[in-house]
């Protein structure tokens, strides 16, 4: 399936119905008067957060999307029937900007949320509402008003525990699906991870977390070099960052340079992403027997008191310490957030009281 992270919509709410101008025309009633009905009210535009949803290909072929209008009013004070809503459905993680303005209208991210992106028009008056003693015959009616009509440019940003990161071919791929059952392209040439890859790892009974495997950053990513810069949005949305560094001999670089190279892109990128906590993965530990590279990288990894791990995902070295860590530390931020989330109820309620 094509990812698609990022649409432009054009949305337009319905019109209100217009008024109906009618007089009442039946036996032994000479003076009937009005009896026209109201115009029935636009549909409105609501986007549905759809948790069986992990893109946003589906609106990326139909870029315009109308709610039905009201129908006009009828005779015998008859109100016409009010059009139905138009019902987007969105992954969670989708962001909703104004296209003109670029102001962030909506962060949807709870499954089953509705948001109103655009109010149906109103519908017109008939002439029964316009009857007065010395007018009472009105011929005329009130129309519909417009509905809303915005032009939105929609961001999906991925909604995931743990979020892989690394230069291309750092194994981050490996990885992911070595530890669920994410089965993603793995090659010995870079770049092959094109679009993220989900997964969800099971650490017991009553743990398992989500990870997304995210393409590789290469220097210059935050200002739009490589492929990495497109996704690294996703990655604000991650509890927490394994950052993975090749130890391969193969390859003739520093691994505590390209350690710092991918922390330079994340921080040129946005000061959230510098408060995300970071576990330093140092992969293909196979191709280290004598744990020089290894040793070289925990030494930098030391000075900023970040956790660190030696891992082999072809062998399972270190893989399972590995997810327990992670296990362990996913849990702890999510009941901290339940806490945060108690606390911040418990706050309004006192307010309220």
């Amino acid at each position: 399936m094509w990812f698609v992270d990022e649409v432009v919509l054009e949305v337009h709410a319905g019109d209100g119905g217009n008024g109906c101008v009618s007089f009442r025309r039946e036996a032994h009633v000479p003076r009937g008067g009005p009896d026209g009905g109201d115009g029935g009210r636009g549909g409105d535009v609501v986007f549905l957060v759809d948790p069986q949803l992990g893109t946003l290909l589906d609106l990326y072929y139909v870029p315009h999307q109308r709610a039905p209008n009201g129908r006009p009013g009828s005779g015998a004070q008859c109100s016409g029937r009010a059009g139905e809503d138009k019902v987007i459905r969105v992954p969670p993680g989708t962001v909703v900007v104004d296209d003109e303005r670029g102001t962030v209208l909506a962060d949807l991210v709870e499954p089953g949320l509705r948001w109103v992106a655009a109010r149906g028009g109103n519908g017109g008056w008939g002439n029964q509402h316009f009857a007065t003693p010395t007018r009472q015959a009105p011929d005329f009616a009130r129309p519909g008003l417009a509905g809303a009509q915005f032009k939105l440019r929609l961001k999906l940003k991925l909604i995931a525990d743990v979020g892989l990161v690394g230069l291309p071919n750092a194994g981050k791929s490996t990885l992911i699906s070595r530890i669920s059952a994410a089965r993603p392209k793995i090659a010995e040439y870079p770049f092959t991870t094109l679009t993220p890859n989900l997964g969800v790892v099971k650490v017991d009974e009553a743990l398992s977390f989500a990870v997304a495997d995210l393409p590789g950053l290469i220097e210059g990513s935050a200002q739009g070099a490589g492929l990495g810069h497109r996704f690294l949005r996703h990655v604000e949305r991650v509890g927490l960052l394994v950052h993975l560094v090749e130890a391969s001999p193969l390859v003739e670089r520093d691994p505590a340079a390209d350690y710092h190279t991918v922390r330079r892109e994340l921080a040129a990128y946005s000061d959230r992403l510098e408060e995300i906590e970071e576990v330093v993965v140092l992969s293909k530990r196979d191709l280290d027997p004598g744990g020089v590279l290894t040793e070289h990288l925990a030494a930098a990894v030391r000075e900023t008191g970040r956790a660190f791990f030696a891992i082999s995902a072809v062998t399972g070295e270190g893989v399972r310490e590995l997810v327990g860590h992670l296990g362990t530390r996913v849990a702890a931020k999510r009941a901290s957030n339940t806490l945060q989330s108690a606390a911040e109820l418990n706050d309004e309620s006192e307010r309220v009281g």
